[in-house]
């Protein structure tokens, strides 16, 4: 067996330690459930390494890249740090500093609402939006690369199926999201 093929099947074994055996009409369901919890978590894991070692030369963090690409790309909407706490999954206290970090880089600027005083827009500045549009460009290119294995059908089941995984999960893009605002 490859390093790899023995590696997926560990992985597998342990999934089938997960479910117990108690319920045998349930055993099935469990199982993928169980399935899924961890080859989303391994996934999760291995994409934020690859984004990381991706954003490594712009000594951006996944978390400022996210919240960067939010706001460079929001289009006609100016973002306020709720709809960037939603996009980037973080809390405010850890968006907060996110932006602020942003803001030092010069790579954002917050403004006041001219609709409501009460509230701090963020918009990329142009540097910001020239370096997420870089970024993007460059890992859009690396991700092609390490998905050639993937035929078109697989990428778009790939595409549907976070998709709803997000969505399960609780993400709610009429509440946030770079293409929304308050």
């Amino acid at each position: 067996m490859t390093d790899q093929a023995t590696q997926v099947d560990l992985v597998e074994q342990a999934v089938d330690r997960l479910v117990p055996d108690a319920d045998p009409s349930r055993s099935a369901d469990n199982a993928t459930t169980a399935g899924i919890l961890v080859w989303a978590y391994l996934a999760g894991r291995e994409l934020e390494v690859w984004l990381a070692d991706g954003l490594a030369s712009t000594g951006l963090t996944t978390s400022e890249f996210g919240a960067l690409a939010g706001v460079a790309f929001a289009g006609e909407h100016t973002l306020t740090a709720g709809d960037l706490a939603r996009w980037t999954v973080q809390t405010s206290g850890g968006t907060t500093k996110t932006i602020q970090r942003l803001v030092d880089r010069g790579l954002v600027r917050r403004t006041a609402d001219p609709d409501d005083g009460r509230r701090t827009l963020i918009d990329a500045t142009p540097a910001g939006r020239d370096l997420a549009a870089a970024m993007v460009s460059d890992l859009v290119a690396r991700l092609d690369a390490d998905l050639a294995p993937l035929d078109a059908g697989a990428r778009g089941d790939l595409h549907d199926g976070l998709r709803r995984l997000s969505a399960a999960l609780g993400w709610q893009p009429d509440v946030g999201g770079p293409t929304a605002g308050d």
